[in-house]
């Protein structure tokens, strides 16, 4: 069976509610594109962090060391870092884990250090639905100052292969 085309009569000129619902999505378009430059420059939804490059070698090397440092103990065979509040703390993305697992002080500032050794990955913090793409060769640096204590977990939400649903890390903020 081949396609046929359309009779010669198949448009109709919008008319009633048709004509109100095109202009509703019409006016909600043109808000939305006026609540862009609102929402970078006042809505914080856009990170003011800094990012370099970096080799992958080099990031996880200075992560080493930032483990090595600062261990306290493990989570679920993951080392747990309770770095000096003010200091730089690193944090990798790799399939499938977050290394290492971080234990923060609550309303002291951190200067977070986050990059991947493979691919792509996404960091959501939740439950605080905080979102940035982390892309190897960059070393993305948030400065961050936890306000409330708690655990907090950090997924990945950037398909990485099989095992991205297991690409579960933690933020404990004492």
């Amino acid at each position: 069976m081949s396609l046929t085309p359309p009779k010669s009569d198949w448009y109709k000129p919008a008319e009633g509610a048709e004509k109100l619902w095109i202009g509703i999505a019409l006016v909600w378009c043109f808000v939305m594109s006026l609540m862009m430059p609102y929402w970078h420059f006042k809505g914080k939804q856009n990170s003011q962090g800094e990012a370099y490059a970096v080799t992958a070698q080099a990031f996880q090397e200075r992560t080493d060391q930032f483990v090595e440092d600062n261990q306290v103990g493990e989570y679920n065979g993951v080392p747990l870092v309770a770095p000096a509040p003010g200091s730089d703390v690193y944090l990798v993305a790799q399939m499938w884990s977050w290394y290492p697992v971080l234990q923060l002080q609550q309303g002291e500032t951190y200067r977070l250090h986050v990059s991947s050794v493979d691919l792509q990955h996404g960091f959501s913090l939740q439950p605080m639905n905080m979102n940035f793409q982390i892309m190897p060769g960059y070393d993305h640096v948030l400065t961050i100052t936890p306000t409330t204590t708690g655990e907090f977990t950090i997924v990945c939400n950037e398909f990485c292969g099989i095992g991205h649903d297991r690409m579960i890390g933690k933020i404990f903020v004492e």
